[in-house]
């Protein structure tokens, strides 16, 4: 999806809910809301509304309520927010950004190891297609 709407912090934690149990009614994302943060209902509402008009997330009449379900992955708002990040902080550079990252962050032996997956199919999808 080229045109990922920006989604805020707070809309963020509704994606969240969605992300892990769609579609869902307004009220089970509200209740699920309610139960971490200190927002309102009707603060909820407020944002469901938004991801709505932004795209971020689609809706179907289950007779007197409405089923929420998102129009975008998680992967893919994960991977737009990434790009963003490194552009804003590390004008572009990703290795001492990644270096910050990986020296600050505790790892287990797996994650080292998917990491190291990630950095050799990296290497020889880029050797095998240079810039």
């Amino acid at each position: 999806m080229q045109n990922r709407p920006k989604i805020s912090e707070a809309e963020w934690e509704v994606m969240k809910v969605l992300w892990g149990k769609s579609p869902a009614p307004a009220n089970e994302v509200v209740n699920t809301l309610a139960q971490k943060t200190q927002w309102k209902p009707k603060t909820i509402k407020t944002l469901i509304n938004r991801l709505v008009r932004k795209k971020a997330i689609g809706y179907q009449k289950d007779g007197r309520q409405y089923l929420y379900y998102p129009l975008v992955s998680q992967e893919e708002c994960v991977r737009a927010e990434t790009r963003s990040f490194i552009e804003r902080v590390k004008s572009g550079a990703v290795t001492p950004m990644l270096a910050a990252f990986l020296e600050e962050e505790k790892l287990t032996l797996k994650e080292i190891e998917q990491l190291k997956e990630i950095l050799d199919r990296k290497g020889a999808n880029d050797a095998n297609h240079p810039s």
